[in-house]
């Protein structure tokens, strides 16, 4: 592959717009317009269409390619592009029956990447997009042609990969075309370090973590991130990647296939070598020429730029005579011009004059390259700049920054003073100033937020490390700073719930990737295991707010396979253990046989420790392994256990979190009334405390829990339109609190499915919508599969049956086997579907699914919905077998009636008077359904009261009639 500098395309001129396809910008009277990027894929098409009409199928299919979307996405794009032309509206024409045309007179303009008339790119008239992209600290000097090179081909290439050798300032250039292109992608542009990480499993991790998703309730993978990605107009910047270069390219390749708007900048010392990368060589600085006649334009070499600026930050008194810029240039030149020695070598004019500095560099290269005639390879070239910084410290000083090699992540103070202190030979004194002093000889970065943190670069860091396992002290080194983070997190378990989850985050998520290295050496045939079950048992908390579950169970099942090794296996320990190993399973897997044995070994320890907090955890656990099983009545009674258990804690949270399970289960079983008592009484008494760390332990959080429930008794009871409120309050509560997946839960199993019991197909889509956005945003994809069988059962209802079964049946096929009262509703709403197209055996077969886990499981809520279901499939199937429908109409009734489900009454009524009216029996009809009609006190205006008046006025007057 090779290194491209032919011109972007030139724009397109209609009126008094201009686009720029190689930008994806739209420009009026020369100032950029607000355009989504939908909208600009249609605008695009219809350009290159050059006047024809394209069909709603061609457009959908371009801009939407392999997807399934309503027509009503495209007249939106076409709503925000005729809004976005303001007067000039009418260059887009409806074409009625055919589709859409453009109208306008298109001109070519030829030019460069830069043309956009008086527009400057880094004042655009729009709000910049969102980034993490540190702010630069200083100046980039003499890369101004090599930003634009990678600026064009940014703009023409999906990925491109800067090459090059450590320290040939690969990062310094990305992050810097990455700021300039900021404003070119609406979901922003985002760097994944890759450099903290040692273990490639952990690179779709660090990507999604980067982007902003919220890892959930699956083992974070490459097409997962893919996934989540696919739709954004975004800019990865992939960092460091060399030495998890396989990983990456997975990652880069499944993004790449995901979706045509993001776009990826990495860099590394090799080639991805994926499809459609184009590759950057990363060169040296631009150094000045020997020759004497040239010495009077030296100055304007990238390199020496770059070392007289240097200089002078280090030493404002720094003044270059002639001779002095001769030895720069020497310097310049024997440093083959990589940035990072030039930088390292400026530093230190504080120190030495500058004949000295070349003087030491020179005797350097002379002892690495002895005997050898060729150019030095630039990986040689880094190491004798290295090698001379690491001399030209002071004893006190080398020790300090080969210890500092130690850490994988940032540190602060107090942290360098502990381990690098070990064993005793340095005063904290001397630790302060040897830091102090290494930041300023660029040897070590100081970052500052709301507090002082520091930490090595890469290159530095790996440089380091050699001298420090030169030293014979790595172990010890390792062992300071296993034992320092056990303690770091072991207080930060404790302070979990005091703090709020924001300032929980702040102090101890930066920590994660020492926590990483710690417990790879505690685990390591030279480390420690007890520390290692020590730092893994109180590092839990951090891997469950940051939604790292896979990580979780990976270390959690390390820990317990040590601790089963030891002689005197620590209980404690292991209790610990095994409940987090059955949260984490829960979480990931959903009914795997491993979560029971995991929550009852931890129940079993609980309780020989006396330990209450463990033993309502268990029971929670155990309690949500029976519950999707639908085991309620077993369910009930863990409920019960809990309940008991938690009435005597001063935390009142525990209690209400007992009710809450009380409730849940009685809502299966078919109590509604009591469930809502419960359930209530949650809502009554629920603040949300200002820790969110009952999320961390129970998943969801307990406000939006329950009005999920309680939406759901409401609908069952009858009140169709408090139960759209309570849901609509659910959403609200977990979109304040910032949880994602508590909003799919809010979505899922509450509002989603009320909005289409009740009939409200524009609210159910909106909330669908909600639900795949949050869930595609955040990567989860358990709860996206439920979003698009939703979307199936949408389409379904308007009409759209062929292609709302195969969307529903495809998302009920991500699922799986996976058992939850929410698969079960979906399988009645597909039941029900089903009947309406008339598909007889495949409703029957569905329903019957459904039922069978009900006749054995205790899952009773939906038992009167089923019953009546499958009755009007049996007439409809055959109308002889009247008998039997309407028995399993009575069955529903009798079953609706007991458990207080007014809307299943009402259902199963209008199906048994509708029988009977078709059999002459009217007033028996009329006699039945009314009734139930008249203790409805609202939701007047929803499909089932509607369909149960018209039916009835339909049964007074033939009942009239009849008299």
């Amino acid at each position: 592959m090779e290194r491209s500098t032919s011109e972007a395309p030139g724009s397109l001129a209609f009126g008094r717009f201009r686009l720029l396809p190689h930008r994806r910008e739209l420009l009026a009277d020369g100032q950029p317009v607000k355009l989504g990027g939908r909208a600009f894929d249609v605008l695009m098409a219809l350009v290159e269409a050059r006047g024809a009409v394209l069909s709603k199928d061609a457009l959908m299919a371009r801009v939407w390619p392999g997807r399934i979307v309503e027509e009503n996405a495209l007249q939106s794009q076409i709503s925000d592009l005729r809004a976005a032309f303001g007067a000039d509206r009418d260059l887009i024409r409806t074409v009625s029956g055919r589709g859409y045309q453009f109208t306008g007179d298109i001109r070519v303009i030829s030019g460069g990447p830069d043309e956009r008339g008086p527009v400057d790119i880094a004042k655009p008239a729009t709000a910049l997009a969102p980034t993490n992209l540190p702010e630069p600290a200083s100046e980039l000097i003499g890369r101004d042609a090599v930003l634009g090179d990678i600026l064009g081909l940014a703009d023409m290439h999906r990925l491109v990969t800067l090459t090059g050798a450590g320290g040939i300032g690969k990062t310094r250039l990305a992050l810097a075309a990455g700021r300039q292109l900021l404003p070119r992608f609406r979901d922003g542009v985002w760097l994944a370090d890759f450099s903290p990480i040692a273990d490639p499993g952990l690179v779709p991790v660090a990507v999604a973590v980067a982007v902003g998703l919220e890892l959930g309730a699956f083992e974070v993978s490459a097409s997962h991130v893919a996934q989540a990605v696919a739709e954004r107009e975004v800019l990865i910047v992939l960092d460091t990647c060399e030495h998890v270069i396989a990983a990456v390219s997975a990652l880069a390749e499944a993004v790449l296939g995901s979706g045509r708007r993001v776009r990826l900048l990495a860099t590394s010392r090799e080639p991805l070598e994926v499809e459609g990368e184009w590759v950057y060589p990363v060169h040296p600085l631009v150094v000045p020429a020997e020759a004497p006649e040239e010495q009077d334009d030296l100055p304007q070499s990238g390199a020496m730029q770059l070392f007289i600026e240097r200089a002078r930050a280090a030493n404002p008194r720094f003044l270059p005579d002639r001779r002095a810029v001769t030895q720069v240039a020497a310097i310049c030149r024997q440093l083959d011009g990589i940035p990072l020695a030039i930088e390292m070598a400026a530093a230190r004019t504080s120190i030495f004059p500058v004949d000295e500095i070349a003087t030491r560099l020179k005797d350097r290269f002379r002892l690495l390259t002895a005997g050898r005639r060729t150019a030095l390879p630039r990986h040689q070239t880094l190491r004798a700049a290295f090698d001379w910084s690491y001399e030209l410290l002071p004893e006190a000083e080398r020790v300090i920054f080969r210890r500092l090699a130690i850490f994988a992540g940032p540190f602060g103070r107090d942290a360098a003073t502990a381990i690098v202190a070990s064993p005793p030979d340095l005063a904290s004194w001397q630790i302060i100033e040897g830091l102090s002093s290494l930041v300023t000889k660029s040897l070590v970065v100081a970052e500052i937020d709301h507090r002082t943190q520091f930490r090595l670069l890469d290159t530095t860091r790996a440089y380091a490390l050699e001298k420090l396992d030169a030293s014979g002290e790595p172990d010890r080194l390792a062992r300071s700073h296993a034992e320092y983070y056990r303690g770091l997190f072991e207080q930060a378990e404790i302070e979990w719930e005091a703090k709020s989850s924001a300032d929980w985050l702040t102090e101890y998520g930066r920590h994660i990737d020492n926590l990483r290295a710690a417990l790879d050496w505690a685990f390591s045939a030279n480390g420690d295991k007890q520390i290692a079950i020590a730092l893994t048992v109180a590092a839990v908390p951090l891997w469950i707010q940051l939604s790292l579950t896979e990580e979780c169970r990976a270390h959690v099942e390390r820990a317990l396979a040590a601790n089963d090794a030891q002689v005197d296996r620590h209980s404690r320990n292991e209790m610990k253990l095994r409940s987090a190993m059955g949260a984490c399973l829960l979480y990931m897997r959903g009914d795997v046989p491993e979560i029971e044995a995991s929550w009852r070994r931890a129940l079993d320890l609980a309780e020989d420790l006396n330990d209450t907090e463990y033993q309502l955890q268990s029971l929670w656990g155990l309690w949500s392994f029976h519950m999707p099983c639908g085991q309620h009545d077993f369910a009930l009674e863990l409920a019960n256990r809990f309940s008991a258990l938690a009435a005597n804690r001063a935390d009142a949270l525990d209690r209400l979190i007992g009710e809450q399970m009380i409730g849940m289960s009685q809502h299966y079983l078919g109590d509604q009334a009591a469930a809502r008592r419960h359930i209530e009484r949650v809502i009554s008494d629920y603040a949300a405390p200002e820790s969110i760390s009952h999320i961390g332990r129970y998943q969801i959080d307990l406000g939006v829990m329950a009005r999920v429930f309680l939406a759901r008794i409401l609908w069952l009871e009858g009140f169709q339109e408090q139960a759209l409120r309570a849901a609509e309050v659910g959403i609200a509560e977990a979109t304040t609190i910032k949880h994602a997946t508590s909003l799919c839960y809010a979505l899922a199993l509450g509002a989603c499915p009320i909005a289409l019991l009740v009939g409200d197909l524009a609210l159910a889509e909106r909330y669908i919508n909600a639900l795949l956005n949050s869930s595609n945003k955040r990567a989860l994809a358990r709860w996206h599969s439920f979003g698009r069988s939703f979307r199936g059962l949408l389409m379904i209802r308007r009409g759209d049956t062929t292609r709302g079964l195969r969307l529903l049946q495809s998302g009920l096929n991500e699922l799986g086997s996976a058992r939850s009262g929410l698969l079960w509703l979906i399988k009645l709403f597909e039941a029900d579907a089903l009947t309406k197209a008339g598909q007889i055996s495949e409703g029957l077969a569905a329903v019957e699914d459904a039922m069978e886990p009900c006749e054995h499981t205790g899952d009773r809520w939906r038992m009167a919905e089923m019953l009546r279901i499958k009755g009007e499939l049996i007439f409809l199937q055959d109308t002889s077998r009247r008998e039997s429908a309407e028995d399993h109409f009575r069955q529903a009734l009798d079953w609706a009636r007991r458990q207080g489900a007014l809307s299943w009454e009402l259902r199963a009524a209008t199906s048994l008077a509708r029988l009977l009216r078709d059999h002459g029996r009217s007033a028996d009809a009329l006699e039945l359904l009314l009734p139930v009609y008249q203790r409805f006190t609202e939701g007047f205006d929803t499909p089932d009261l509607r369909t149960a008046k018209t039916l009835l006025e339909v049964l007074g007057n033939e009942d009239c009639r009849s008299q």
